[in-house]
């Protein structure tokens, strides 16, 4: 039965409205026009989200690892150069550490935003494939503190994820006070996971190609590639203005490029690493697999497994 003109306006008249005159406009524009200010406006919150992932990672680490079990981590050169604690001076308390950590970090994704499970990157890719408007802002603000005692306690985990769910998660936010369509919005979820993940990783160029080709597996998004370059650049601004602009592995200026042979042992290394990742990401979905087969529920295994890595690290520092 079609709708009465009466009955449909309603639905129709918050998307009109919403944003006011800027979101008007916004809609309303042309590819550049639209995709520069809001690619200027992604970029500065992820670079935000960035720094203030990075701080809160930081000083995490540096209170439950450096603090509590007086052990600290070899850093990369372009965040200190340390090379670490040598051993243990207090070997009890690592898995101690782990396992609090671990246990704390699942009791907050479980009890407040159970769509924070996992490494962050999968969910917002399914965001911008499903409902790129669904991401709640305590997600975000979740997977954030969850992230960071799960690291910052010696925890498996990667720097990538909580980023790229701060930055997808401001994006869902704003294709809903703007009232984008769904294909701009998808570009805009799209855009914030590849500059978030440039952002912590100082690597501008690789954000924008990932935010045009992240979201699908054998293809590319070529209308993300153009805005990626403005909010990663911009994202990468942003973090370089409150820490450094300082390659994260410093630089290599030894090696100066003369003769095309060596670059034979490029393709050797490119080939040994992606057979590496490969087997790695077959291992890991294997180990997923296996774990959720396994007894106990979201708080128990997360905690079990926050001892077992404790326990590995004393093995194997």
């Amino acid at each position: 039965m079609e709708p009465t003109e009466d009955e449909s306006q309603p639905a129709v008249a918050p998307a009109a409205a919403a944003g006011g005159r800027f979101g008007t406009s916004i809609r309303s524009a042309s590819y550049l026009r639209k995709w520069f200010p809001l690619g200027i406006a992604i970029g500065v919150i992820s670079g935000l989200g960035a720094v203030a992932f990075y701080l809160v990672l930081k000083y995490t680490g540096d209170f439950l690892l450096g603090y509590l079990a007086d052990y600290r981590i070899p850093t990369p050169v372009g965040e200190g150069g340390s090379h670490g604690s040598p051993g243990f001076t207090r070997p009890w308390a690592i898995p101690l550490v782990t396992t609090s950590g671990a246990l704390l970090s699942a009791l907050l994704v479980a009890k407040l935003a159970p769509e924070a499970t996992g490494h962050g990157t999968d969910e917002a890719i399914e965001a911008v494939h499903t409902d790129p408007r669904a991401i709640r802002f305590r997600a975000v603000l979740v997977k954030m503190t969850a992230s960071a005692l799960t690291i910052g306690s010696g925890g498996s985990g990667g720097r990538e994820g909580p980023p790229a769910q701060i930055s997808a998660g401001f994006c869902s936010l704003l294709t809903r006070r703007l009232g984008l369509s769904d294909e701009d919005a998808r570009i805009a979820v799209a855009l914030g996971i590849g500059a978030g993940i440039g952002a912590i990783f100082a690597a501008p160029l690789g954000g924008a190609v990932l935010a045009a080709s992240i979201t699908y597996r054998d293809d590319f998004d070529y209308r993300c590639l153009l805005p990626g370059f403005i909010t990663s650049g911009t994202a990468y601004a942003v973090l370089g203005a409150f820490l450094v602009f300082d390659p994260l592995f410093g630089y290599i200026a030894e090696y100066r490029f003369e003769k095309a042979g060596p670059l034979l042992w490029f393709v050797v290394i490119g080939l040994v690493a992606a057979a590496i990742g490969y087997l790695y990401a077959v291992i890991f979905h294997a180990s997923v697999r296996l774990t959720r087969r396994l007894p106990g529920g979201p708080i128990l295994k997360p905690a079990i497994g926050g001892l077992l890595v404790g326990l590995l690290g004393l093995l194997i520092p």
